[in-house]
């Protein structure tokens, strides 16, 4: 049975993350989000990616969900994985970001992925419907983060794993500090050069990473919400976490 949990504040109320600001603002950076990703990563983040599909590896039977699915690289890495043989759906709730994404697939010939638009908080799913529900670096843009996280599991089938990729921070003062300065200032500069968001998606990002609990406060998150078995594996230093559990 699924375990709830009253919603709680979870981020600063300076994390503007109303659905209107957070839709408009991955609208407007779709069409540079793949270049920005990956140059200020270091291309790392497609490392992260398949390291994901190798820990949570798609099964035969039942559906995938990836979640906040973005320009879908996520969904793609799991429709190599299974050879196009399992079924992927991948939902977002900004419509250029899907465009992105139904162009790419089509671009690389890939068949075994629908895109649907559609609000984490309020899915367009049945219960129990997929063998895996994935998100990669999007729970934390969810406005209210027990709620997708409720969502989140009710589409999952009983024994059924959810995976959830994010940002962290590393530990260690030397590596701490090297990366804050990075994240906080570096980071947002070349990617304000390159987006000209004018909501300031990459000073956003910081924001919304340094506000997002991490590590076993996340790992609580997911047990109250009635996962089992949940782990965290840290990436790179722990620049990014992989956080898995199995509904019961």
């Amino acid at each position: 049975m699924q375990a709830t949990t009253p919603s709680m504040p979870m981020h600063p109320p300076m994390v503007d993350k109303s659905g209107q600001r957070i839709q408009r603002m991955f609208g407007s950076i779709a069409p540079v989000y793949d270049l920005l990703n990956h140059l200020l990563s270091l291309n790392i983040d497609r490392r992260w990616r398949n390291q994901t599909v190798k820990l949570v590896p798609p099964g035969s039977d039942g559906p995938i969900l990836d979640l906040c699915t973005g320009t879908g690289d996520l969904a793609l890495a799991y429709s190599r994985a299974s050879q196009g043989r399992v079924p992927i759906v991948g939902a977002d709730f900004c419509g250029p970001m899907l465009d992105r994404a139904c162009r790419k697939s089509q671009r690389k010939h890939v068949v075994g992925i629908s895109y649907t638009q559609a609000d984490a908080m309020h899915l367009p799913f049945p219960d129990n419907a997929f063998q895996i529900v994935c998100v990669a670096f999007g729970l934390r843009n969810i406005a209210d983060t027990d709620r997708g996280l409720a969502e989140i599991v009710r589409v999952t089938r009983p024994g059924g794993r959810v995976a959830v990729l994010e940002f962290s921070k590393p530990q260690g003062s030397l590596l701490s500090g090297c990366y804050q300065a990075y994240f906080k200032y570096v980071l947002p500069l070349i990617g304000q050069l390159i987006s000209r968001s004018k909501d300031q998606a990459y000073s956003y990002l910081p924001q919304s990473v340094m506000s997002f609990p991490e590590g076993e406060a996340l790992l609580k998150r997911m047990q109250q919400h009635g996962l089992q078995q949940t782990f965290y594996k840290p990436f790179t230093f722990g620049i990014a976490s992989l956080y898995v559990g199995v509904k019961p």
